[in-house]
């Protein structure tokens, strides 16, 4: 899997953290309670956002960081909260058999399985299921976005955009926005007790920066799918980084927990 730069995840921490579904990560907090001492292992872990974000709500957790990128792992590591117990482990994720889980109370993801394809999932579940190990998986994009101020175009730019997020990203044909939806009904086969919530990002003007990295970021990926015009791509896209000042957008995920009955 290609690593993603620590200046993106840096800017979408805040919308992240606002976005993810509370009960859901409460009762993920509650879970690894239950357990003194629990072990969590964060997939795909970047810079360490999960870990700050679920660590603080259970003392005593220790982390296991697992990651391709030896760069944001050591960045995760540095970033860590006072006091809190952190391990790194570099590895593919891609192979699933190799990755150390053991003896994890659960698994955790950020904005992962969108990238995965649907026989990593179901690998995945399989895995935990026989292991015992919950998951709690945020911000698994759902494909929707809703721009406060509408352009023509969107339509067609977010349809290509869904597009072009199903090809390869590293981990088979890539699900997308369907890896929520999915990630859910894998899991529940597998005998968890699964719970969804939608995590919609909200931005507004106050994150200009997020705002134009993710805009740029939708017109990169539809230039590639070759089937839109450089000057539709580049109209709607000046329209999009002019607007950001002034407005907005909201941009659908979904989180998910699964727990072992």
């Amino acid at each position: 899997m290609s690593g993603f730069e620590a200046r993106w995840l840096d800017l979408r921490e805040p919308a992240d953290i606002a976005a993810r579904d509370t009960e859901l990560l409460d009762a993920a907090a509650a879970y690894l309670s239950a357990k003194p001492n629990a072990l969590a292992v964060d997939l795909g872990c970047g810079t360490g956002s999960t870990l700050r974000t679920l660590g603080p709500l259970v003392p005593g957790l220790h982390w296991r960081l697992v990651d391709n990128d030896p760069a944001l792992l050591a960045e995760a590591e540095r970033r860590r909260p006072a006091g809190s117990s952190v391990e790194t482990v570099l590895a593919d994720l891609g192979n699933l058999d190799a990755l150390e889980l053991k003896p994890a109370r659960i698994a955790t993801a950020s904005a992962l399985f969108d990238l995965a394809s649907r026989n990593f999932v179901a690998g995945l579940a399989r895995r935990l299921s026989r292991e015992r190990i919950g998951l709690y998986a945020a911000l698994s994009y759902d494909g929707t976005i809703a721009f406060d101020v509408p352009h023509a175009e969107d339509a067609a730019m977010v349809a290509l955009f869904n597009a072009h997020q199903r090809g390869e990203k590293g981990l088979g044909p890539a699900l997308g926005p369907d890896a929520g939806a999915v990630l859910a009904e894998e899991l529940a086969a597998q005998g968890f007790d699964v719970r969804t919530a939608p995590s919609p990002w909200r931005l507004d003007a106050s994150m200009p920066g997020l705002q134009t990295k993710f805009v740029e970021g939708i017109a990169t990926a539809v230039r590639e799918t070759g089937k839109l015009s450089e000057a539709e791509i580049a109209a709607w896209l000046d329209m999009r980084l002019a607007a950001v000042a002034s407005s907005g957008c909201r941009v659908g995920h979904l989180d998910v927990l699964a727990l072992p009955r």
